[in-house]
Parts: structure tokens; sequence; C-alpha cells
């Protein structure tokens, strides 16, 4: 029976298309073998799914766990190292993701790409609205880099519809906290990339635009902000805590500003803590700490892989630093955790490091429901967009995820599990493949082989996984654009403009224009159109109620 792979019609390969290791004998589970351990999990699954009530309370707390990078291929990946680094086989291995019982789909295009980037699904998510490419908390209105097209279009988020309700907010990432993800939670910006006053061209500065690092401080009272960006902060030159004599770790800002001074200062009469290393991160007493700004790198984190354990907390370690402060507000939390440098690894072809980081995020999010009760926190997980990353071959149950298939190409060379449609992994000489048979894919430096050569992989335009739990966690299913999560999420936790959960059904829908106007209410790039819709939308649903 182990040698069906050879000899299976569909396949029509000749023997030696396969390597040497074919032959010898796979993983076996032999209780897998009995018909009856399939059927007796099935019913198991089918009673616990059957015997599942809809939580319909209100969400007194959001969890919001986003994956960058974090596609279905990614997720399966992930799950299979997870159980292997567990002595497991792997394919088995059931993640905290796995344990959420609802399940839907997003579709992650933007208004102007196929394929989006992570400003313009950040922008989906966090403020229910989609938008260009490279623009976060703008609308469509907005044009890539060009300041004056951002006035009047800014859109909010959720992190800012829950502050304005009273509750505690909070951002946490492995990337600096000014990257796309993160920023749009608190910014508004017509380019993702103007992280200082240092990265903005003289017109935009002259038109008015403020760089992501002063809104940091000056849009939304967030309560604690964990990442990295220090040199974001401080005038130019400024010699980095951590690495003194690294020039590249220097202080950016060219307008002389250090804001984390600044934002010390914003905090006078509160127990507000700065920290930029481990000691001081451990020292930090949630219970009585209204503030705390943890910036660890000069720029994005460290890769789980390579993190010094002395020096830099894990995201399981911020996920609940962050908690265990936010939680103290009786009017419940938001909290966006994101796995940022998911998509970083991605980006450089590196899919050790890329499933590393995902197994540490799936940690983190059991540390997030291990420290929350479900009956009163809406837990989301999901992703912003997907790559390029291909899980292929025929290999063997149990084998290794990084390892090679044991089926090889007809130019009888072997290939890796793992590969990408592009990026910097493309190599053919003399107009050959590589050949792996005495490389190591299996490290953390290795650089899987892609089909067409680019300096990063670009990211993929599938659908992204949307997994749910707690208080109206149902609805999350279906095939839904990404902008719905925004507003699914503010409905199960009465935060924004539609608060018929809290209050039943006796009013209207409220109709929420994500079109702002100038300050005197002039409508902007199709502001009368959008004006003239809202109405019609608020008189047909009036007309339905009636």
């Amino acid at each position: 029976s182990h040698f069906v792979l050879c000899f299976c019609p569909h396949f029509s390969l000749s023997f030696s298309l396969f390597s040497p290791q074919l032959l010898s004998s796979p993983f076996i589970l032999f209780e897998e073998e009995n018909p009856e351990f399939w059927r007796s999990q099935a019913r198991k699954t089918l009673q616990s799914t059957l015997d599942r009530k809809l939580n319909t309370n209100v969400a007194k707390n959001i969890l919001l766990f986003l994956g960058d990078g974090m596609g279905i291929t990614t997720y399966t990946a992930a799950w299979i190292l997870k159980g292997q680094l567990q002595n497991q086989t792997g394919e088995e291995t059931v993640m905290t993701m796995d344990t959420f019982p609802n399940v839907g789909l997003a579709k992650t295009y933007s208004v102007d790409f196929q394929i989006p980037d992570s400003a313009a699904t950040a922008t989906a998510y966090l403020c229910g609205v989609k938008t260009n490419l490279n623009t976060i908390g703008v609308s469509a209105a907005a044009r890539n880099g060009v300041c004056k097209t951002q006035k009047g279009n800014e859109v909010t988020s959720i992190l800012k519809w829950a502050k304005d309700a009273g509750k505690s907010v909070g951002i946490v990432t492995t990337t600096r906290v000014q990257h796309a993800t993160p920023a749009t939670s608190y910014a508004h910006s017509a380019s993702r990339k103007w992280y200082s006053d240092a990265d903005m061209p003289d017109a935009a500065k002259r038109d008015g635009c403020t760089d992501i690092s002063s809104q940091l401080l000056n849009n939304t009272d967030i309560d604690v902000i964990i990442g990295g960006g220090r040199k974001y902060m401080t005038p130019r030159g400024t010699k980095d805590p951590e690495y003194p004599r690294d020039y590249s770790s220097r202080g950016k800002r060219k307008d002389g500003r250090n804001l984390i001074n600044e934002w010390q200062r914003l905090k006078i009469g509160k127990v507000a803590r700065y920290v930029w290393n481990k000691t001081d991160f451990d020292a930090v007493d949630p219970e009585t700490t209204d503030y705390l700004m943890a910036l660890f790198e000069p720029g994005d984190l460290r890769f789980e892989a390579d993190r010094d354990p002395s020096m830099d907390p894990s995201i399981v370690e911020t996920t609940e630093k962050a908690i265990r402060i936010l939680q103290k507000n009786p009017k419940g939390f938001f909290l966006l955790v994101e796995g940022g440098r998911i998509d970083q690894a991605h980006h450089d072809g590196r899919a050790y490091m890329a499933l590393h980081e995902t197994v540490a995020f799936d940690y983190a999010i059991a540390k997030g429901l291990e420290l929350t009760k479900e009956h009163e926190t809406l837990t989301i997980v999901t992703a912003d967009h997907s790559h390029p990353v291909s899980l292929n071959g025929f290999p063997f149950r149990g084998q290794s995820i990084l390892g090679k298939s044991p089926l090889w190409g007809t130019d009888m060379l072997p290939y890796t599990t793992l590969m990408y449609g592009n990026g910097p992994g493309h190599k053919i000489t003399n107009g050959k493949r590589p050949d792996l048979r005495n490389v190591n894919t299996k490290t953390k430096d290795y650089v899987q082989l892609s089909a067409v050569p680019t300096e990063s992989t670009t990211h993929s335009g599938e659908d992204v996984a949307v997994l749910a739990r707690g208080p109206m966690a149902h609805l999350f299913q279906g095939v839904q654009e990404q902008n719905y999560i925004a507003h699914a999420m503010a409905y199960a936790a009465c935060v924004g403009a539609d608060m018929r959960h809290c209050q039943g059904q006796t009013q209207p829908p409220v109709v929420h224009t994500t079109f702002t106007g100038d300050k005197n209410g002039n409508g902007g790039t199709h502001g009368s159109v959008t004006l003239l819709m809202s109405l019609l939308s608020a008189l047909l649903a009036i007309t339905l109620l009636m």
C-alpha cells in the first residue's frame, strides 16, 4: 500500500520522476485505518455543532487579531509546523484559531487594485470603507500621495468609535506602530509611508498634512501602544538607546520634536509608562498603569526566530500586558493585535520565518482567550491579504512542511513543498533550477524557489478567512466584503453609528455616510451623490418599517 503514488492512473508519471526516498515507509497512524475513528470524530463534531447556542450578548470587549499576509495556505502550513514542532505529524494539529466556531471569507480587493496592500485593507476592516492602495484612514476619493485629496475624505476607525463610547483602546504589533495596519486605527494619510515628517514631501506639509507619528499623539487617546518605531518619534540624529552606534537607528524627525517626551507630558496626572526594553516592560504593573507606550526597536520588531528574549518580549507577552491594562475599564476595551511580520517574511520568500511568526501569533490568540470571558468578549481572527505561496507536491503524511516533495520535476530535480509564485527565490542557471538534493531547506534563512523574479513577493488576491467567537460571532459567516468586518464588530459592541443591538428594533437603522465634506459642510468629490443616496436609503428604510 506504500506504493500507491507510483501506480495511481491520475498522475500518469514515470517511476523516474520520484525521488529515491519515495519508497521509504511513510508515517502511519494505525488508528486512522479504522473507519470508526473517522466516524466517531465526525459524530462528536456534529453534536458539538448541534449543541451550539447563539451568543447574542452585547460585546463588552473586542479583540481583533490580524495576521498580516496570513492567507489560507499560510494558515494551513502553520498548523502543520506547530504540530511538527511538538514532535507530531502536524497535519492533524488543532490551532487555537481552529477552535473558533464561526468562519467566513472576506473579499480583499481595493477600490483601485485587484490585489490590495495592508493600507487599503486596514481601512476596510477597521474603518468600514474600502479605499485605494497605499492610503490609510481615508475614502477612495483620496489619491495616493496627494495631500490635497485627503482633506474632507477622512474616515474614522472602530478604535475611535470604541474610545468615544468610553472603552479603553490599544494596539499591539510586531511591526513599527506607524505601519499600515496599526496606523489605520488612528491616522488619516494619503500615503502610508509618511511615518515621520522627514518622509513627507514639502508640498504635503505646505498643504497641511501631518505625519503618522504625530497623529499617534493627537488624533485618539490610545491607552496602550506596543510595537516598534522609536526612530520616527525623535529628532534627527538622536542616538537610539539600544543601538547608539547604528546611524540607521537614529532619530528621523526634521521638525526637532521628541514625540516620546510630548506623549509623557500629555499624560501628566496619569500613571503613564514609556519603556523600550523587556526589563522595564516586565516592571510595568498593569493594575496601577493607565497608559503604556512600549517601543522595542527603532523600526519593526525582530522576527520571532531572531528575537532576544532578554531584550524584547514575545507577542504573547505584549498581548497579555495590553489586555491586563485595558480590562480594568468597566465599560470594556478594543484591542488590535497584529502579527505583522508574517507578511514581511513572505515578502523575503522565507517561509520558515513566516510560519514561525504565524505559530507565535496563534499562541497570542490563545493568551487572549485565556484572559477574557467568552460571554462578553468578541474575538476575531483574520488576515488583511494573502501571499503567492503554494503547498504542493504530494509530500508524505508527517513530512516536514519546510522539506521537499518526494515527487520530482520533469527536469529530474527536487522541489520544496512550499514555493512562491514570484519573489527573490527565482534562480535559473544555464536554463536549470538549482539542485536541492544536498540543500537544507528547513533553515530560517532558506529562500524558497519562485516562478517569477521579483525583489519582493507581491501579495495575492484570494479571499481571507474570518474566524469569530463570542457575542454575535454568528455575524461573521458567508462570503462578505472586507469592510463588513468593521460594521459587524461595531454592531456587536454597540459602538459607532449603528446602536440597534442595544436599543432594539424600534428605531430605523442609522444611515451612516463615510463622506465628511469640508468644515462648512460642503461636499467634496462625489459628495452630493453620496448625500442623495443616503437620503434615499433612509427613506427606503423608514418605508419598510412602516
